[in-house]
């Protein structure tokens, strides 16, 4: 799954709603359609754009479906986001271990006072 797809699926602010009200908990279309204000055939629209991002899943429970968040298809989304935490990090790493340019060795603000003595 393509992760522009999925922030693309997740920008609208209705099926953002709907990916939320998921994440709480399983639900029917009927049910997440008196949580948001706008009709069940537009909810089954959100849902299938959700479920075309791999964002949610559903399964049959008697006549009608059930809607989950996906958790494989999320693992798409976290792995991006979790490698541009990485990348922040290593470069801070890098950062602090780069030497001073000026050669200075006092902390940021000026030197330390001398010790009394």
């Amino acid at each position: 799954m393509d992760v522009g797809t999925q922030l693309t699926a997740l920008a609208d602010p209705t099926r953002r709603a709907i990916f939320e009200l998921l994440r709480a908990q399983p639900r029917a279309v009927g049910e997440l359609s008196s949580k948001v204000p706008v009709s069940q055939p537009a909810v089954s629209q959100h849902l299938k754009v959700l479920r075309e991002a791999a964002l949610v899943r559903s399964h049959p429970v008697g006549a009608s479906r059930v809607y989950e968040v996906d958790g494989d298809g999320l693992l798409v989304l976290r792995d991006w986001l979790d490698s541009m935490w990485d990348q922040a990090l290593d470069a801070f790493v890098d950062a602090a271990h780069r030497p001073d340019p000026v050669g200075e060795t006092s902390p940021p603000g000026g030197p330390s006072p001398n010790p009394l003595p």
